[in-house]
C-alpha cells in the first residue's frame, strides 16, 4: 500500500458497516480518503475520530440517486484535492422486495446499486483520464447473490438482479479500461452475508454465519496493492463453515 500514500480515494456508503471500516484502512494507509454518504452526522464522527492518521478523512454528504448530488460531489473533489486515484463504490441498499413487490423498492436498488454506482464511476474515470494518473484503482462492491442463484430466499430477487448488473458492469468496464489503454484496474469484491446495519435481523438468526466488515475492507487492500501488472479482477469471500442450508430455512 505505500504506493498510494498522499493519493485520494472516494469512498461510498461510507458513514457504516463496509465504508466507514474502507475508510479507516485507507486513512491508516496514509490516503486522503471522501467518504460519500447520506448521512452528514455519522460522517462528522468518523472524520473526528480520524484526526491524527497518517492519512486524512474528508467527506460530503451525497445521495447516490440523485445524478446532480454526485456531479456536485465529484467537483468538489477535483477542485478541491485535484486527484481521484481509487474509487470503492460500496452504497447499497437493499429492500425486502420480490417481482411482486413495490415498484419504488425496485426503483430505490437499481438507482442506487446500479445507476449511482455507474455515475460515480463514470465521473472517477473522467478525472482520472483528464489529469493523466500514472494508476488507478476502481472497486465494485458486488455480492455472492451477483453470481449464484439462491431461487429459495425470498424478498431477494430484485437486489440480487442489481448485484447480477454490477457482476456485468464490472466486467465490461475492465475489458473497456483495456480497450482504451488506461492504467485503471477494476476489482470486483463479492462477500457472502456481512454483519453490517442492513444485515442486522440475520446475525440473529440460528445457523448463520456472516463476515466482519473488516474481513471486505482487508480483501480491499489486497486488490489495491497488487503490483499495477497485477489486476484482481474478482474475490469471492464466504464465512468459514457457512451453512447455506440453514440459512435458507431461516428466510423461506
Amino acid at each position: 500500500m505505500e504506493k498510494w500514500k498522499g493519493k485520494v480515494a472516494v469512498v461510498t456508503g461510507a458513514s457504516s458497516g463496509i465504508g466507514e471500516e474502507t475508510c479507516r484502512q485507507l486513512v491508516e494507509k496514509g490516503m486522503i480518503v471522501v467518504g460519500f454518504a447520506r448521512r452528514e452526522h455519522k460522517l462528522q464522527e468518523l472524520q473526528e475520530n480520524l484526526k491524527g492518521k497518517p492519512g486524512t478523512f474528508y467527506y460530503f454528504k451525497v445521495d447516490l440517486c440523485s445524478e446532480e448530488n454526485i456531479l456536485e460531489a465529484f467537483n468538489w473533489v477535483k477542485t478541491t484535492l485535484k486527484a481521484v486515484d481509487v474509487l470503492v463504490n460500496n452504497a447499497g441498499v437493499w429492500k425486502q422486495s420480490d417481482l411482486l413487490g413495490n415498484t419504488n423498492d425496485w426503483k430505490h436498488m437499481f438507482d442506487t446499486n446500479v445507476i449511482g454506482l455507474s455515475v460515480c464511476t463514470r465521473e472517477a474515470i473522467k478525472i482520472m483520464e483528464e489529469l493523466k494518473i500514472n494508476e488507478g484503482h476502481i472497486i465494485n462492491i458486488n455480492s455472492v447473490v451477483g453470481h449464484y442463484q439462491f431461487p429459495y430466499m425470498k424478498d431477494i430477487s430484485v437486489y440480487a438482479a442489481t448485484k447480477q448488473s454490477i457482476t456485468s458492469i464490472t466486467d465490461n468496464l475492465r475489458e473497456l479500461m483495456g480497450m482504451k489503454e488506461l492504467p485503471i484496474r477494476v476489482t470486483s469484491i463479492s462477500p457472502g452475508g456481512v454483519e453490517t446495519e442492513m444485515t442486522v435481523e440475520f446475525s440473529k438468526l440460528e445457523g448463520v454465519n456472516l463476515l466482519k466488515s473488516i474481513d471486505i475492507a482487508e480483501a480491499i487492500m489486497y486488490a489495491l496493492s497488487a503490483p499495477q501488472r497485477v489486476n484482481v479482477a474478482e474475490i469471492i469471500i464466504r464465512p468459514t463453515s457457512e451453512n447455506t442450508l440453514g440459512f435458507l430455512k431461516n428466510l423461506v
